[in-house]
């Protein structure tokens, strides 16, 4: 008999892109899918054709359910999710001892491709000498920088993309510094890091990238001291949480030291409100969000979720399952 299936989204557009080229139609085969996107406008005029369904598949724009709409949902075994943090939606589930199992993995690889682009365009200092190449004068005395040999890159986190980065930087010869309250010295040692504080790790990275979970504990963590203490043409990247960053602060020291540059695919607010100086300062450059999986890199993580729903239909362990425990430090 076929697992019966149904796919859940406040945005339907999301759920064709992502599990495009023939997925969702794969599952259609290989479960009895229900017809109709589940949305949270929609939901309650379809659950009573519901009782039934044993697994959800998702993705950006999953409705949050509460415990009353969970209920109408008795035979629901699993629910796996091709996007990244299920922080938002996935308590009430695993409390009702719902499998969740999410694509975040996938989604790391290209943040973390992203992120080391980046690492290495700053280390070679593009994004300064970019901005001296305006004129034949400029272009003459424009900004070199120290190149990636040896140079010092401080990481902030080791979750699935930090340690994603480092795996990827480990193809040159740099030296990765991290910073994480949660990464033993055994496990910086088995990535060949090292581990430091946060106030060292600005001190010391030519380059200092965020990948701090958003959680309570670090939001505003990254303060004006911080920024003020970086070395000299140093550049800091942003692909991780806004929250985690007092942008006044971020604004004044980057006012005050024309020499640092930060590297923002991700504000708080997103995008910034529009009277932000981040706008109008040559050393803030913005990107909209663009780290994360886009266009076909979609595909990858709907690929994931789909390898791990045959895996959970029979039995085998499930590589990225999510607990109640591991929400309180994901992002």
């Amino acid at each position: 008999m076929k697992t019966k299936t149904a796919f859940f989204s406040n945005h339907e557009t999301a759920i064709d892109q992502v599990f495009g080229n023939g997925a969702k139609e794969h599952l259609a085969q290989i479960s009895e899918t229900y017809p109709v996107v589940i949305s949270s406008e929609n939901f309650e005029s379809h659950a009573q054709d519901l009782g039934e369904l044993e697994v959800i598949f998702s993705t950006w724009g999953m409705p949050v359910l509460n415990e009353e709409q969970l209920a109408k949902l008795p035979k629901l075994k699993a629910l796996f999710y091709a996007a990244g943090s299920v922080k938002y939606f996935a308590e009430p589930f695993l409390k009702q001892q719902v499998v969740i199992v999410s694509g975040w993995a996938a989604n790391a690889i290209p943040v973390a491709e992203f992120t080391v682009s980046q690492i290495l365009l700053a280390n070679k200092g593009y994004f300064r000498n970019i901005r001296d190449c305006v004129g034949p004068e400029g272009y003459k005395s424009a900004f070199l920088g120290l190149g990636n040999y040896r140079s010092t890159v401080a990481l902030l986190g080791a979750g699935m993309v930090g340690r994603s980065v480092v795996g990827l930087l480990s193809s040159f010869q740099l030296e990765v510094v991290v910073f994480d309250p949660f990464l033993s010295k055994e496990e910086a040692k088995r990535l060949a890091v090292k581990k430091v504080s946060l106030e060292e790790a600005f001190q010391y990275g030519r380059v200092v990238s965020n990948h701090l979970a958003d959680v309570p504990e670090t939001k505003g963590m990254l303060r004006a001291h911080h920024f003020h203490s970086m070395l000299e043409n140093s550049v800091f990247i942003n692909t991780g949480r806004g929250a985690t960053v007092i942008e006044a602060d971020l604004i004044n020291i980057l006012k005050q030291r024309p020499d640092l540059t930060a590297l923002l695919d991700i504000t708080d607010p997103e995008p910034p409100r529009s009277d932000s100086l981040l706008y109008q300062l040559p050393n803030a450059i913005l990107s909209s969000h663009i780290a994360g999986s886009i266009g076909g890199e979609v595909l990858r993580i709907a690929n994931t979720v789909i390898e791990e729903f045959f895996a959970w239909q029979e039995n085998k362990p499930l590589r990225y399952a999510v607990t109640l425990e591991m929400l309180e430090g994901m992002a």
